[in-house]
């Protein structure tokens, strides 16, 4: 058996949890730049506003009153994430944390449990210990405990928990399931399941055979219509593989029209991405930056790219520094253009025990690994340690609605006066 947990509407939620004056209202979280809607209560949903919305389109709305939106606070909700995870991680064999608001159960080994108990009560653990609602769904599978996990936001007479396990339960379930919704079939497939075979539920899709989603889906629809049968065909991860390529990027609020400014900005991208690179002991052989220039009076639009390869792979953010701000130099400024996206790609990545060193090599390695180690655990507390290139503003981002950081920060923590 496996299970799903689900956070409800995350983002409301962790706003929510600091503010109990909006639960039942619209809410709204916007994405970096507050440019669109990536996250909203079911409330907001009722008014019709729908997932990657732009602001513009319902901000008579804001202006009105009738909703309250948020920007992106990511500080927050990761830190918000984990302790969700913590709560699930003790109540489990073995978590697979899928993404920042879903985490998959193996729930082998607790043979015999009363699973929709199991659920029910881990819901209510979570809500209780952080805040944040948890829909939990158990299946034989992890599309099938996906499934049931979203019937647990449709029925709140379920109590946050579903055990979907009996094949007339499941056959009744599916056959009503919107296939668009199937986890692993996408907006492409299901269009073209619905369009040219009459396929709407995962009910249609199930009753056809293996060797039919085979052919039309390749391995992947294969692994999906074998989850629906009820046997488990997509692997379980406790253990996250490292990632064999990190990009981070952002677009500006307001474009940038200097080298110097973009250069800082790269620069804090570059360190960003680097972090994450060292936390799944990796280095990276390629360093790749894009810029996207747009006209102010034309209006045009282009991309400008640039890669090096390493002489070493490295974790190390001066030396993958170095060569970013290199290649941010090597594209040419267009005249008369304004910098609007700007991104750095870490490649060719391997694991930092696989290292080969050059004979040339002259960078005194050992010490670069130590200096790294030292900033990373002064940047994990209050302190923060950046390279002379890096913007002291961090990124450029647009946040008007931005609420505190409640708790990664001493001095956002609430204040609570006792009467």
């Amino acid at each position: 058996m496996f299970a799903l947990a689900d956070c409800n509407n995350f983002f409301v939620s962790c706003e929510r949890v600091f503010r109990p004056d909006l639960e039942g209202k619209p809410v709204v979280v916007l994405s970096n730049n507050d440019g669109c809607a990536i996250s909203r209560s079911n409330e907001a949903k009722k008014l019709g506003i729908r997932m990657g919305q732009p602001v513009f389109e319902f901000r008579h709305l804001i202006e009105s009153g009738a909703v309250t939106v948020f920007s992106s606070n990511f500080s927050l909700y990761g830190d918000m994430s984990k302790r969700v995870q913590r709560i699930i991680a003790d109540a489990s064999p073995a978590i697979e944390v899928y993404s920042i608001d879903e985490s998959f159960v193996d729930l082998n080994g607790m043979e015999g449990t009363d699973f929709d108990l199991w659920a029910k009560n881990l819901s209510k653990t979570c809500r209780r210990g952080t805040g944040i609602p948890v829909s939990i769904g158990v299946a034989p599978t992890k599309t099938l405990a996906k499934i049931a996990s979203k019937l647990c936001k449709k029925y709140p007479r379920l109590q946050g928990g579903c055990y979907m396990y009996r094949p007339e339960d499941i056959t009744m379930v599916l056959d009503r399931f919107p296939i668009e919704d199937v986890w692993g079939i996408g907006r492409k497939y299901s269009r073209q399941l619905r369009d040219y075979h009459g396929i709407f539920t995962a009910g249609d899709f199930r009753r056809k055979g293996r060797q039919w989603a085979s052919s039309l889906m390749g391995a992947p629809g294969a692994r999906t219509w074998c989850e629906l049968q009820g046997i488990p065909s997509i692997e379980f991860e406790d253990i996250r593989p490292p990632k064999k390529q990190i990009m981070f990027s952002r677009t500006f609020s307001e474009g940038i029209e200097d080298m110097e400014t973009l250069s800082s900005q790269i620069s804090v991208f570059c360190s960003s991405a680097v972090e994450k690179l060292r936390r799944q002991a990796s280095c990276a052989q390629s360093v790749s930056v894009f810029i996207s220039f747009g006209g102010r009076s034309t209006g045009y639009r282009q991309t400008d790219a640039r890669t090096a390869l390493l002489p070493v792979a490295t974790d190390s953010t001066i030396e993958i520094n170095r060569a970013a701000m290199s290649l941010t130099h090597e594209i040419h400024w267009r005249a008369g253009g304004t910098c609007k996206r700007a991104g750095i790609i870490l490649g060719n990545i391997i694991p930092a025990s696989e290292v080969q060193l050059s004979f040339f090599d002259t960078t005194d390695r050992e010490k670069h690994s130590r200096l790294m180690e030292a900033i990373d655990k002064i940047n994990s507390t209050d302190s923060h340690v950046v390279l002379a290139s890096m913007s002291a503003n961090g990124i450029r981002m647009h946040r008007e609605h931005l609420s505190p950081a409640y708790t990664t920060s001493w001095d956002d923590i609430l204040t609570v006066y006792c009467k």
